[in-house]
């Protein structure tokens, strides 16, 4: 970040710089505090990718999806970067385009992004394919994902609460009550409330 600071004045670096830390620890805990902290520098560096990448992020947090997108795609085409394009499809979902999502994700750069980024644009994609009504391509989106994977990251968590999710919403109630337990299993720090809705599976199914 430091480093492209560098080209702006001494005193406006500075400034921005404190906007993008505040916006950086406010985002998990204020995400509209955080927002408005990124809009302050923007207004003050709108022609940083970093800037406008905290920008992004911040307004995704805070649910401004519309702003987020236009913020992101700034970042990608000064940076080049496509760390964003699961956000941004995530956005496009938000915003009732699902087809634009499932567009980025079928993204060529996606095919060499890390495995939890890839786990993140997966969900997304089976999240626009449910959206659209398609259970049965939401599910194959899943399968093709490593769902048995060793790992207990939260990625895999993710991974295997969205695919219980999407086969209880296609009636699949059985199988979503093993992957429901199956997530939970691993699931140590709680991201997710699968105990709670194998548990309410349970008692529907008797």
């Amino acid at each position: 970040m430091s480093a492209q600071l560098k080209g702006l004045p001494e005193k406006l670096a500075a400034r921005v710089a404190r906007h993008l830390a505040a916006a950086g620890m406010l985002v998990d805990t204020d995400p509209e505090s955080a927002y408005q902290h990124a809009l302050a520098a923007r207004a003050r560096a709108p022609r940083l990718a970093v800037v406008r990448e905290a920008a992004g992020e911040a307004a995704y947090a805070a649910g401004h999806y519309a702003e987020a997108l236009a913020d992101l795609r700034a970042a990608k085409r000064m940076n080049g970067a496509t760390a964003y394009l699961p956000i941004m499809a995530d956005c496009h979902r938000a915003l009732g385009q699902p087809e634009q999502a499932i567009k980025l994700a079928k993204s060529p750069s996606v095919a060499n992004f890390a495995t939890e980024a890839k786990a993140e644009m997966t969900i997304v994609e089976a999240g626009a394919r449910r959206d659209m009504g398609q259970f049965d391509a939401a599910l194959r989106t899943l399968e093709l994902a490593p769902l048995t994977s060793k790992s207990r990251g939260a990625w895999v968590v993710r991974l295997r609460y969205a695919y219980a999710d999407t086969l209880e919403a296609a009636g699949r109630d059985t199988d979503a009550l093993t992957w429901f337990h199956r997530t939970y299993a691993i699931d140590g720090d709680q991201l997710t409330d699968a105990a709670e809705r194998a548990e309410q599976l349970e008692k529907r199914l008797g």
